[in-house]
């Protein structure tokens, strides 16, 4: 169960982020076998006072269309896969809403599967 969590600059248009949510759920369902009904995603929107980068940070130049995605999920994917997860959602939100690849930062968050609690108080893969 990934729980993903996007951060972006105030739109405009209030279903941007969900868009966005959209497009790194598809991601995750094509490129890591996450299941189609596994969508737990937290959207929120900052001013430039709560959403702070550097814009030119290992050489690549960011802009305030900047999103932080931070995707916690089981642990064990090798690195081509997380590798190929990155591409596919840079390219993805560039292709499909003209987000600049250069705006888009990606975290993984990998933990054991005991660490999670679907409901019910119970820890339902230990």
């Amino acid at each position: 169960m990934p729980l993903v969590r996007i951060s972006l600059m105030k739109q405009e248009n209030k279903e941007f982020g969900r868009k966005i949510g959209k497009i790194v759920h598809q991601e995750m369902v094509h490129t890591i076998s996450v299941p189609e009904k596994d969508r737990f995603q937290v959207i929120t929107e900052h001013d430039n006072n709560s959403l702070i980068y550097d814009s030119n940070y290992l050489g690549i130049h960011r802009s305030d269309g900047i999103i932080f995605i931070q995707i916690t999920l089981n642990e064990g994917r090798d690195v081509g896969l997380k590798k190929s997860l990155y591409k596919n959602i840079a390219d993805s939100l560039h292709n499909q809403l003209d987000i600049r690849r250069e705006d888009v930062l990606i975290s993984l968050v990998e933990v054991k599967k005991e660490n999670w609690s679907f409901g019910n108080g119970i820890a339902q893969y230990a």
